[in-house]
């Protein structure tokens, strides 16, 4: 057995609203659905909800990289000029973004939520410019250029 694929994720958050504030207007994601004061569920397709946020509260502590726990999460783009378009987007919205990345297989840019969670935007490259033997081998910065092309530096 095994599953279809993967479902949805639910973040924890501080403040739901600055949460869904973000997600909504910076990621584009569609709000699909509310318990007041408790969860909002987003979704960047037709899907019920891919992302659902459920608020802590202003207490609640901040992400611990030294922790068991989710590291990141991504939403895949279809181009590499998508990609600029989102790192261009992320910068001019001040979004802190903490870097990119080309892993061989995909070309990705890393940033964080109003709480400090990692957030990944990602382009899967075709399985003809997968590098030879180990394909996920690869971590090399990513520069945009003026074009919207992604690549690694020299």
């Amino acid at each position: 057995m095994k599953p279809r694929k993967l479902g949805h994720v639910v973040l924890r958050v501080r403040d739901l609203a600055r949460s869904e504030a973000f997600y909504a207007g910076i990621l584009g994601l569609t709000v699909k659905g509310r318990i007041p004061g408790r969860m909002t569920f987003l979704a960047a397709g037709e899907d019920s909800h891919d992302l659902a946020l459920m608020q802590l509260g202003p207490q609640a502590a901040g992400p611990d990289p030294g922790q068991v726990g989710m590291y990141h999460f991504a939403y895949q783009v279809d181009t590499e000029a998508e990609l600029s378009e989102w790192y261009r987007h992320l910068k001019d919205k001040g979004v802190r973004v903490l870097g990119t990345a080309d892993h061989g297989v995909s070309h990705s840019i890393y940033f964080l939520d109003p709480d400090g969670l990692e957030v990944e935007v990602t382009y899967d490259l075709p399985p003809e410019r997968w590098p030879a033997g180990n394909a996920f081998a690869g971590n090399r910065p990513l520069v945009f250029d003026e074009a919207g092309r992604a690549r690694a530096p020299r």
